[in-house]
């Protein structure tokens, strides 16, 4: 209910506008062939060099906020991009950093929904415990339209929310964004192990990221979303018949153009890690999480009995998590085979 609140669905007369990006999107990415071959969407970014480095002291102790021009752009005549290109406030990259003085493998923690905040951050992912007490640098970038990113945006400009192509633009940049991060990573600390940590919104683009970049360790998706259209529509709450609901139907391609469902997850096997939830009126445990458990090869999941926010005060959740980090080889020792760019 409260994110219907913040994502109420616009008249029929309004919705017109969405009709026509969603007909136009389907042309666009047909004819260049990614509604069939969803990977040659996303395209690579050149490697992160210039990042502005600022520390903070809190309560917890000192930590540092890093900033960093996205340099994200969309396809040339892609359908919504000059609407998009309106969003400035998006032009900028925000992460949080807890960094140690010394190489250490490093942890990618991508937010959900309504995140991108430095308490709320720091609370949901206990960053601080897998800093001070596993010993990780831990990286919390800010995915586009969330915390500063949303500074200037229209009313009703949201994401995820009812307008189609911008979070396929969203998508996009936010895959963008981050492994441009991994690459600025890398070029710090070459020899170290890098991992994803993800929730619900999170988890859909981690599970992405994990799908385009290789060398990750691992990739632990809690309560992830495997089909955003797919989701939004059926959270809609129209009728079969309302001409709204047939625009949602009517993206459901380009839903899957942006899905993990359409790509090969490229993290080895052994760090593939998913938890969700049993009772997840939100993202839906059969139609989401299951299927992206899945077709990721039905790796190691744990259920725990709650909604879809159940996951923080869940110890079988928290033993996951960390139990994810050391299997995996980022805590107490190396996986077998290091698994790095090719």
């Amino acid at each position: 209910m409260g994110l219907k609140a913040r994502r109420p669905v616009s008249r029929p007369d309004v919705f017109d506008r969405i009709t026509r990006e969603v007909v136009a999107g389907l042309e666009f990415y047909g004819d260049k062939g990614w509604l069939e071959k969803p990977k040659g969407f996303f395209v690579k970014p050149p490697a992160l060099s210039d990042v502005t480095v600022r520390k903070v002291n809190g309560r917890r102790g000192s930590f540092h906020r890093i900033f960093f021009d996205s340099g994200y752009t969309p396809h040339q005549g892609e359908p919504g991009a000059e609407r998009w290109r309106t969003y400035t406030a998006n032009n900028r990259e925000y992460a949080l950093l807890l960094r140690h003085p010394e190489p250490r493998p490093w942890l990618v923690c991508v937010h959900g929904t309504e995140m991108g905040r430095a308490p709320l951050d720091l609370a949901l992912f206990r960053a601080w415990k897998l800093h001070d007490e596993l010993g990780l640098n831990v990286v919390m970038p800010v995915l586009p339209m969330h915390g500063p990113r949303a500074h200037g945006l229209p009313k009703g400009a949201v994401f995820p929310g009812e307008d189609v192509l911008d979070d396929v633009h969203a998508t996009a940049q936010a895959v963008w964004d981050i492994r441009r991060l991994l690459s600025w990573i890398r070029l710090q600390e070459p020899e170290s192990l890098i991992g994803l940590n993800s929730l619900s919104l999170g988890g859909y683009i981690a599970s992405l990221v994990a799908s385009l970049e290789k060398g990750l360790t691992c990739a632990i998706l809690g309560v992830p979303v495997a089909d955003l259209v797919e989701l939004l529509g059926r959270h809609s709450g129209l009728s079969h018949d309302d001409p709204r609901r047939h625009t949602m139907e009517l993206a459901e391609p380009i839903g899957r153009m942006v899905s993990p469902l359409s790509l090969v997850p490229l993290v080895p096997m052994p760090g593939r890690f998913i938890y969700a939830g049993i009772a997840d009126r939100v993202v839906h445990p059969r139609q989401q999480a299951i299927r992206l458990w899945e077709h990721w090869g039905k790796p190691e999941i744990v259920w725990y009995p709650g909604g879809h926010t159940g996951f923080f005060r869940s110890r079988p959740v928290q033993r996951f998590v960390l139990d994810a980090v050391r299997q995996s080889g980022l805590v107490d020792g190396s996986p077998t085979q290091l698994h790095r760019p090719a």
